[in-house]
């Protein structure tokens, strides 16, 4: 099947083959087909597919297919609205094992780690709209041979506010040859200056954009209270101890609605653009590792997040847009799972056509009680890659100095310079009080619960 479809790629459909098995990934799907067949024959392509069909790979194959082993300038950029957006197509390309040196440029830490990363120039970049138009600036690289240009997510990145940096990043790449837009949804215009003059639109969404997910339970939840936040407290309950994310239109929303979960004894972590980087890499990873069954977020989260197993999303607060909607929604119910969409709203607020075509009115139950707290805490351990420290190196570390069972032991997630280990509740005081003044391969290093 490959052999038809993609004959004209450099890459061979055995190298295809290694990448997919890298990824756990048996086989392309119709649409990454369609798209990397597409890009060879059109050098102008606009992606429209729901959140979780597998766009990464759409693009990223058709960029490694444009590269030359032999040029030692950068030859691909790939822009994103987030930096968590940027993180994560970084770690699936290095899970893919290419040989080609990869950079993520994003704002949240310091510039100049990124400088010395480009000193030697990698093959691909990947950033976001402020930092990428900072290094250009200040001519860190060279842009002259970047003839791949992806805009991931490009309705977000092109959103008011990244227009002008946007621009200038465009307008200071002379020699794109092959441009590819990706999203979820169709909801915004092309500028002129990202030069999409001739481009074919590959539209995985039109076919099924009216038709109910079968796995997706839209439900509408009229609150008593205008600020709605005893009904957010009772809607929580009910759903007990499963991945809830609530969404907040406000950063300030945000940390209220965290702040009275909290009082009223709701384990929950928050996340919006306005944090520190190491905040937020905290909060998604105690999300992730279950050490909190609730994420209150903004928009921020409703893209680009690599999350498994999330059952429920909430609004609660409408949404400005169908698209936003969508995209929260597309958090849940990804490859064949089943979830559970709550839009809480007052009389005083309308309900969007848009809402309520697939919704059905839902009730809470009378008499709820409070979810059980999470079995698991957060460790946090000041090294990580960087640092030549992988998971092995923590499991062994937990296992033989700190004297944990194998059960006892949750989701490690090692990043550049830090690293996160869910323990089970009940043994995290013990385990700090072991690592105290011992060494991760021979490196003293720091180790707390994470905050």
């Amino acid at each position: 099947m490959y052999k038809y479809y993609l004959c004209n790629m450099n890459i061979t459909p055995n190298n295809i083959q290694q990448y997919l098995d890298k990824l756990k990934i048996k086989e392309l799907n119709e649409m990454q087909i369609s798209t990397i067949s597409s890009i060879e024959k059109n050098n102008e392509i606009l992606l429209l597919s729901a959140t979780g069909s597998g766009k990464t790979l759409a693009f990223l194959l058709p960029v490694l297919n444009s590269l030359d082993s032999d040029n030692k300038n950068v030859q691909a950029l790939i822009m994103v609205p987030s930096r968590e957006l940027a993180l994560q197509i970084e770690s699936v390309l290095k899970q893919m094992q290419t040989g080609f040196k990869i950079t993520a440029c994003y704002g949240g830490h310091k510039r100049e780690i990124e400088e010395n990363n480009l000193v030697q120039p990698p093959a691909i970049i990947i950033g976001t709209a402020g930092r990428m138009a900072d290094h250009i600036r200040r001519n860190n690289f060279s842009t002259k041979d970047i003839k791949f240009l992806v805009l991931d997510e490009f309705d977000k990145s092109l959103e008011l506010g990244f227009l002008e940096e946007m621009q200038f990043i465009l307008g200071s790449l002379p020699a794109v040859e092959k441009r590819m837009l990706t999203s979820a949804t169709n909801a915004v215009e092309i500028p002129a200056f990202v030069k999409m003059n001739n481009y074919e639109t590959l539209n995985y969404v039109k076919d099924t954009e009216d038709l109910p997910n079968e796995n997706l339970r839209i439900n509408t939840l009229l609150s008593d209270d205008k600020d709605k936040l005893q009904t957010l407290l009772q809607l929580i309950c009910y759903c007990n101890n499963t991945s809830t994310i609530v969404f907040c239109n406000h950063r300030d929303s945000v940390e209220r609605t965290s702040q009275f979960l909290a009082e009223q004894g709701i384990i929950n972590v928050f996340y919006h653009g306005g944090m520190e980087q190491l905040d937020r890499e905290v909060a998604l990873t105690k999300f992730r590792n279950t050490t909190s069954d609730i994420l209150v977020t903004t928009d921020l989260a409703s893209r680009g997040l690599d999350i498994a197993d999330i059952r429920n999303i909430i609004h609660y607060h409408l949404p400005h847009s169908e698209a936003e909607f969508t995209h929260r929604n597309g958090r849940t119910a990804r490859m064949h799972a089943t979830g559970n969409v709550y839009v809480i709203w007052s009389s005083e607020e309308r309900l969007p056509a848009y809402i309520t075509a697939n919704a059905a009115e839902f009730n809470l139950p009378e008499k709820l009680e409070l979810p059980e707290k999470p079995k698991w805490s957060t460790l946090f351990i000041d090294a990580g890659k960087k640092d030549k420290i992988n998971k092995m190196d923590i499991v062994g570390f937990l296992s033989h100095i700190c004297q944990l069972k194998k059960d006892e032991i949750g989701l490690i997630d090692v990043k550049d310079f830090t690293a996160f280990a869910a323990i089970r509740k009940s043994k995290i005081g013990n385990v700090v009080e072991l690592a105290k003044n011992e060494k991760i391969k021979g490196k003293k290093v720091k180790i707390a619960i994470a905050k």
